[in-house]
Order: structure tokens, then C-alpha cells, then sequence
């Protein structure tokens, strides 16, 4: 198991070899006891994985036993955790509850080692920085977005704001990142840039390094998620894409113009969730519909002969509308 997913993960193995999974099953009894909310490999070798829930805690598994090696428990439920893809100083795990306060906990020593306070009402998801190992992104109900550096007594380095300092203090809206709960973050593959989703219906797209907003303009982008909206980039691309959860489907838009590319139907109920593999250039998908969804870019596009009743196909290198589910291609 563990060597074919680490075959996997490096890119070299087939996607449609991995037919079934290993699952804890309902009655194991290291299970969660309510919804979770995320699992993420550990960034180093597959042999574990972290999970956390609405049951208020923090899991880390042993994958070979699929027992757990560690419970980090919390006073408020869980909405989201991140360990840092890129860490080799620390082995910390940001984790965003109920409360206002970032926990970060300490793999290494199995405690929380410090607590990072600033947002005023619950954090809905946090991103370490792919690009700098202290830096962490936190979004927020109180409709602000954050930017730690988690080395700091203060900790704060940025509050972003949607105007740009253009505002007065004193309007309502001065340094938010959004008119609504901010309930989803992602840096660019790069780590330059930071993208935020709301519940105001806006995607923005910021300078990570000083916090300025792009102002590149994405339409409304519908988003009534009550908790975190999990979504995602591409690496590798020709264009760089972000692929936002959309009730059963999924819109695809380029990053830096703001386009809307296409949108992504296969899912029957509401998509809670996509992740983007960069070794095989593919998403995948998970929805309320109990499925599991693999997005691979066609390689063709039919384009209509002149006579308009006979199709050829054409190379589509860009791969900017021709992406199906791995399903259909049989």
C-alpha cells in the first residue's frame, strides 16, 4: 500500500490502478465522531496523515496500522488544519476552531505550543505559506485575512484590505478582506500570491509579500458555505488555474485575468471540496454525492469542419476547456 502511494505521489504510477482504499470503518474505535472536516498526508512520506473534525479534535495517524500515534483535543470544534508543505525547522500544524485564536500544535513535542491572537470571531481556514516556512495565512469570520509570521512575539505581519488603505479607519469595511465571512484561502503554487474566498460572493487575489489587493475582477463567484470552502490551484500549467467549489459543480477560472474558463459538471450533489495533483496534472473532486472525482485536461478539442457537418480534432495545448472526468473517458 504505502509503496504504491509513494509511486503514486511521485507520478509514477497509473491513477486507475488505486481502485479501492484502506477506510476506518464506523465502529474503530480511534474513528472521529462527527463530520471531518480535513486530512492531509503529512508533507514528508505518506506513512501518516492528520485529520480534525466538528468532534473538537486533532488526529494523527499511523498508516501502515491506521491506528492513531496522537489526539490533540481542543475546547471548540474544528474547522480546519494545515501543516506546512515546505517546513524543515518546525513540525507545527495551524489549526482554526471555533474560537478566534490559531492553535498551533507541535508534532514533535505532542502539545500546543503557542497561540496566535488577533481575529475576533472563528477562523474558517488557514495556509501555511508554500514558499516561506514561518509564514502562515489565517481567514476569519470577522471578515479579515491575516498574514503570520509565526517566529514573532506579535506575530502579525499583514491584515489585508480590500480598499488598500484607501478608506478611512473609520468606515466599516476598513481593513476587511471581504464583505462576508472569509471561509477560504490558497496560495498561488509559487507562494507570490494569496487567493481569498467570501461569502459575499467575491474571490480576491492578493500580493503576499506587502498585501495588496490585485483588484483582478473574477464576477461573482457564489459561495454559501456556513464553514470552509476547500478549494484550489493548478501547478504547471501553461496558464495558472483556480478551480472553486460551485454547488455541484466546479468554475474554473485563470488566476491573473480573472476569466471564467468553464465549469466542471459531473457531480450530482454539492461539491465540498478539490485538490489539484501537479505529477499527473489532474483534480479531483469530492462531493456530498459519496464520489470521488478524477479531472484530467484532454489532450484534443473537436473543431467543426467547414461544411459544419464533420468534426477534426485539434491539439488543445493549453488545455483551457477541454477538462472531463476520468469516468467517462471509460
Amino acid at each position: 500500500m504505502l509503496g504504491f502511494l509513494s509511486a503514486r505521489q511521485a507520478g509514477l504510477d497509473d491513477p486507475l490502478r488505486f481502485r479501492r482504499a484502506e477506510s476506518t470503518r464506523r465502529n474503530h474505535p480511534d474513528v472521529h465522531k462527527y463530520s471531518v472536516e480535513t486530512v492531509q498526508w503529512y508533507p514528508h512520506d505518506t506513512g501518516m496523515f492528520t485529520s480534525s473534525s466538528f468532534d473538537k479534535t486533532l488526529k494523527v495517524w499511523d498508516t501502515n496500522t491506521l491506528q492513531t500515534a496522537d489526539v490533540f483535543n481542543f475546547e471548540e470544534t474544528v474547522y480546519s488544519h494545515h501543516m506546512s508543505p515546505v517546513a524543515t525547522k518546525h513540525c507545527l500544524v495551524a489549526v482554526g476552531t471555533r474560537g478566534p485564536k490559531v492553535q498551533l500544535c507541535d508534532l514533535k513535542s505532542g502539545s500546543c505550543s503557542h497561540i496566535l491572537q488577533g481575529h475576533r470571531q472563528e477562523i474558517l481556514s488557514v495556509s501555511w505559506s508554500p514558499r516561506y516556512e514561518y509564514i502562515l495565512a489565517t481567514a476569519s469570520a470577522d471578515s479579515r485575512v491575516k498574514l503570520w509570521d509565526v517566529r514573532r512575539a506579535s506575530g502579525c505581519l499583514i491584515t489585508l484590505d480590500q480598499h488598500n488603505g484607501k478608506k478611512s479607519q473609520a468606515v466599516e469595511s476598513a481593513n476587511t478582506a471581504h464583505n462576508g465571512k472569509v471561509n477560504g484561502l490558497c496560495f498561488t503554487s509559487d507562494g507570490l500570491h494569496l487567493l481569498t474566498v467570501g461569502t459575499d460572493d467575491r474571490m480576491r487575489l492578493w500580493n503576499s509579500s506587502n498585501g495588496e489587493n490585485t483588484l483582478v475582477n473574477y464576477g461573482k463567484v457564489c459561495n454559501d458555505s456556513r464553514k470552509g470552502l476547500k478549494f484550489t490551484v493548478s501547478c504547471g500549467c501553461s496558464s495558472e488555474f483556480v478551480f472553486v467549489p460551485y454547488g455541484s459543480t466546479i468554475a474554473v477560472y485563470t488566476i491573473y485575468s480573472g476569466e471564467q474558463i468553464t465549469m466542471l459538471k459531473g457531480h450530482y450533489k454539492s461539491v465540498d471540496c478539490c485538490v489539484f495533483q501537479s505529477n499527473f496534472q489532474e483534480l479531483y473532486s469530492g462531493s456530498r454525492d459519496c464520489n470521488i472525482l478524477a479531472w484530467v485536461p484532454s489532450l484534443y478539442e473537436a473543431v467543426p469542419e467547414d461544411d459544419e457537418t464533420t468534426t477534426k480534432s485539434q491539439l488543445n495545448p493549453a488545455f483551457e476547456d477541454a477538462w472531463s472526468s476520468s469516468d467517462e473517458d471509460g
